[in-house]
């Protein structure tokens, strides 16, 4: 029995493999860029000099790059028979929905989905340890 635990927030993911006794694991970087969009007026007077700022075109590039970064995780974990999903913000949601909606097999085998706080990797470890003994 291979029992999954992963630690997800925007920037990396851990992921603890636990089978029989045997614990491992593996950290994965997102590979999502931060964005620190500046723009506005170049002036102080009215009717100067604008910067165009591009949202769109930001925020497509991050949809693709977390789009990616899922993916990777769900071929991590796509050989679970127990999967546990853990995080301190939205992203282990969008992933759970992401799961949902195009790895349903993957999906079947979610067992919880909880928020939790930011944690060192031994929390980490010994938060899936603990899910999955009890």
């Amino acid at each position: 029995m291979k029992n999954i635990g992963i630690w997800l927030d925007k920037e990396k993911a851990f992921i603890i493999t636990i089978e029989g006794d045997k614990e491992t694991m593996e950290k994965i970087p997102s590979n999502i860029e931060n964005y620190h969009i500046h723009g506005g007026s170049g002036t102080r007077f009215k009717g100067g000099p604008q910067d165009v700022v591009q949202d769109s075109k930001y925020l497509e590039r991050e949809k693709h790059q977390t789009k990616n970064y899922f993916k990777e995780l769900a071929s991590k974990v796509k050989e679970a028979s127990a999967l546990a999903i853990f995080g301190p913000a939205e992203t282990y949601e969008n992933f759970k929905k992401e799961l949902e909606v195009y790895y349903q097999e993957i999906n079947k085998k979610i067992k919880a989905v909880k928020k939790v706080d930011s944690m060192t990797n031994n929390q980490v470890k010994a938060l899936v340890r603990d899910f999955f003994n009890s």
